[in-house]
């Protein structure tokens, strides 16, 4: 899943991340920001393209760059990175639009087996409950957590 992505540029903090989609559309800046929310080690993923002249990232513009699987690689990648940073980080993720976040549920069905290796992953339901992820179920939101790494013989 990972291999077929994009090469972006990280912040000093390992918060921000960059990266452009390149297609017929044109190459377009696109932004992964983690931000801290009011609870301690939970973070909201933040993802967007980024306006090239007032710097504004918005998470409703389409590219339509036929890259979308690159850059959903790209993402989960800067999630990994995120995560060896902050390991204790709760990663909370749901899409700007119903839409969206049936993409984000697709890419990660698709590549549930290799996720679970490293992540803890939980969706958020129609009854606002947090369940393990399931194939073939509807979710609202997804929480993300990196597993505690295991020391080998």
């Amino acid at each position: 899943m990972l291999d077929n992505r994009y090469i972006f540029d990280i912040s000093p903090d390992v918060l921000t991340f960059e990266f452009d989609s390149v297609g017929p559309n044109g190459t377009v800046a696109k932004v992964v920001r983690y931000t801290e929310v009011n609870i301690k080690n939970f973070y909201n993923l933040g993802f967007g393209d980024k306006d090239p002249q007032s710097g504004y990232i918005s998470d409703l513009s389409i590219t339509n760059n036929n890259d979308s699987q690159k850059v959903l690689a790209t993402v989960a990648r800067t999630l990994y990175v995120f995560t060896e940073q902050y390991p204790e980080a709760i990663v909370f993720a749901a899409g700007s639009t119903l839409a969206r976040t049936r993409l984000y549920r697709m890419g990660i069905t698709t590549n549930l087996a290799a996720i679970e290796q490293d992540f803890k992953i939980l969706g958020l339901t129609t009854d606002q409950e947090w369940e393990p992820f399931r194939k073939n179920v509807t979710y609202h939101a997804f929480s993300v957590q990196r597993k505690a790494k295991t020391n080998q013989p």
